[in-house]
């Protein structure tokens, strides 16, 4: 098992920045890929981004060049950096862990955070 705990959400004006934290336990962090998606209200969850266990990246193209995905294998954590936020950002972010390399489809993760709601005011 593997569990993983999220924090830095909250509420930003458009055009700032907030930096989400998820938290790894239970198992060698180094061996799972880590993925982000978001879940606004009345749409299915998406993707976000995600990094493998070479930290290689992958965004999507909504997010691409204003969020910057990093892992800390020292410290099992992995940060998703969000700049340029729009109000269009307004989500609930998961973290979620896999032991795969399809990294983009959620079905692939194993295990999945909580959550952290992070809201952009326009």
């Amino acid at each position: 098992q593997v569990q993983l705990v999220e924090s830095g959400g909250g509420l930003v004006q458009a055009g700032g920045s907030l930096r989400l934290s998820c938290a790894a336990s239970g198992r060698t962090f180094s061996n799972y890929a880590m993925g982000w998606f978001r879940q606004a209200p009345g749409k299915e969850r998406e993707f976000v981004a995600a990094i493998s266990r070479s930290s290689s990246t992958f965004y999507a193209d909504s997010v691409k060049g204003r969020f910057t995905i990093s892992r800390d294998n020292a410290k099992n954590t992995v940060n998703l950096q969000m700049n340029s936020l729009k109000p269009e950002d307004t989500a609930v972010y998961y973290c979620a862990a896999q032991r795969g390399t399809y990294y983009q489809g959620m079905y692939q993760y194993d295990y999945w955070g909580q959550g952290t709601q992070v809201t952009v005011s326009s």
